[in-house]
């Protein structure tokens, strides 16, 4: 049964009419094209003119969805099933909240990375709810080098909350693993493309989000700190959530016009959850698209129209 969002309440009663006037129609024999046709018209049109206008905190909802593809049905959906899984950091463990392998794109053999949440109560404690430990980061270090010594080019997709902020993590060395990716990940010699598809929270994001290109699907959200946690710091409890997804600017349109990504994919109407296939075959796309422009240039200049891009965030100019 799908699940809906509490500004979804429209879309819903339209589904449940459609499907109980279906019912009759199959019970009864009669021609119910025409009324099946002007409730599907009518679902559409309130589908569009609902997700056209969501605010900052309702993308956030979205990029949450239960129903959202999460990393590993993006990877076996571009490369149509041809994609094996590499596990271990080599030091400690295999971390499940991060997952990644190569795979064929097309006809281009490509590294896939990225945090996988849970489909269910028990996945999610499984994969951690996509938080990743530093084992995770340096797996997908790992992985990154390997692609390079190679020559393939990498794809991260990022959904997380966070990096895991548990004492046990902290031990191991979190901020240590996710700063030498970010040392490492801004000179490797390969094409290097990161798309955020859902929640991309704080240094958690950041530790596989560094790249030639860094997209962002329509709804999700990109930011330092989730509306929730800022919204606790600075007014001590959590009611003032969506006041703080509206001051974070943490959107796709915000962040491309903050120029901090470098450009939107757009997803079906009603979001990736609402059409799973059509999102899929636009990432694919965007995905090989990307790589044919940025595989003719040489690794220096890949490499120097990185940094110049990262390292000109956050400069004012009056």
């Amino acid at each position: 049964m799908p699940n809906y969002l509490d500004f979804e309440e429209p879309i819903r009663e339209l589904e449940e009419q459609l499907q109980k006037q279906r019912e009759i129609a199959q019970a009864s024999d009669l021609d119910m094209s025409k009324p099946e046709k002007d409730l599907l018209q009518k679902l559409s049109d309130t589908r569009k003119r609902i997700y056209k206008k969501l605010t900052p905190w309702q993308k956030v909802q979205v990029s949450r969805h239960p129903d959202r593809p999460y990393t590993l049905s993006y990877i076996e959906a571009v490369t149509e099933g041809r994609f094996v899984e590499l596990h271990g950091d080599r030091t400690v463990k295999d971390d499940k909240a991060m997952v990644g392998g190569f795979g064929m794109l097309g006809d281009q053999s490509v590294c896939f990375i990225g945090q996988q949440k849970g489909l269910n109560t028990k996945l999610r404690q499984y994969r951690n709810f996509g938080m990743a430990n530093p084992e995770g980061y340096r797996k997908a270090l790992r992985l990154m080098k390997l692609a390079e010594k190679f020559n393939k080019p990498i794809v991260t997709f990022i959904d997380t909350p966070g990096a895991f902020p548990g004492l046990e993590a902290e031990e191991r060395g979190q901020g240590e693993a996710i700063a030498r990716n970010l040392f490492e990940m801004i000179k490797l010699k390969v094409p290097l493309i990161c798309v955020v598809i859902g929640e991309g929270a704080s240094g958690g994001a950041l530790g596989i989000g560094l790249g030639d290109r860094v997209m962002m699907l329509e709804n999700s959200w990109y930011s330092v700190i989730s509306p929730e946690n800022c919204s606790t710091i600075l007014w001590r409890n959590w009611d003032h959530k969506v006041e703080a997804a509206d001051c974070l600017k943490l959107t796709a349109n915000d962040m491309l016009k903050n120029k901090l990504i470098d450009g939107i994919i757009k997803e079906p109407v009603g979001g990736a959850h609402a059409a799973p296939e059509e999102a899929f075959q636009i990432v694919q796309s965007e995905l090989i698209k990307m790589i044919a422009e940025l595989s003719p240039q040489t690794p220096q200049k890949r490499i120097d129209a990185r940094i110049k891009k990262f390292g000109n965030m956050g400069v004012y100019n009056k």
